[in-house]
């Protein structure tokens, strides 16, 4: 236990450049102290005591800003960066080395039963404010960009922005996995920087076209 104790410390140390001493890490950061209350909750749901699990949940929830529910399955080296807001559903399944930012969510989209919440794949990256929706997949090493709504699957080493989520592929690099969660491609941003080019050069072409028409005119 303390060994998987000092992994998730570790995992902070790598993530984070504001984290400077092990006694710091464990007392103040909300992300550590949810995800092993959701250990000892998701034992519990295990082996069916739902209501004290649902409990330790939602002390959690109070204290940290952040809902687990304990029916979900998280992988190992799992970090939440600030953490407050951040909703993972019940059907929920996070790999190994993942990371989600504060104000993401898990979630479902109606009321139907079964696996209704998404698979986060290792090494994914879920930016601020994402919510990914649905029994979807979040492929290894995808990145969600801030503020996204991904209703549909997402290939392995892609990048996903934008309401809804629209993949930008990587053309086969794969995606670092690193905290620059800002740095994504934007395609609409992209698509009114080339419109705006193209009106520049057709307004010059008008000038250009507007002096000849005054030079004719002063000849005659």
């Amino acid at each position: 236990m303390f060994k998987r104790m000092k992994e998730d410390m570790d995992v902070v140390f790598e993530q984070d450049p504001a984290a400077r001493t092990y006694v710091e890490v464990f007392l103040t950061y909300s992300g550590l102290h949810s995800i092993w209350s959701h250990r000892i909750a998701h034992a519990f749901y295990n082996k069916r005591l739902f209501f004290l699990a649902r409990a330790i949940s939602q002390i959690s929830r109070f204290f940290t800003g952040i809902e687990i529910h304990p029916g979900a399955k998280i992988g190992r080296r799992f970090f939440i960066d600030h953490g407050m807001g951040v909703v993972i559903g019940e059907t929920c399944e996070i790999g190994d080395n993942v990371t989600v930012f504060q104000g993401v969510t898990l979630g479902g989209t109606g009321k139907e039963k079964g696996k209704r919440h998404p698979t986060i794949e290792d090494n994914a990256l879920i930016s601020t404010g994402a919510k990914v929706l649905g029994s979807i997949t979040v492929g290894e090493s995808a990145k969600v960009g801030g503020g996204s709504v991904v209703l549909k699957d997402v290939p392995a080493h892609a990048t996903v922005v934008g309401i809804p989520g629209r993949v930008v592929k990587q053309r086969g690099e794969k995606v670092r996995r690193d905290l620059d969660h800002h740095k994504i491609p934007d395609p609409v941003a992209d698509r009114c920087s080339q419109l705006q080019e193209e009106i520049d050069e057709l307004r010059a072409e008008i000038a250009k076209l507007k002096e000849g028409n005054s030079y004719a005119d002063h000849n005659l």
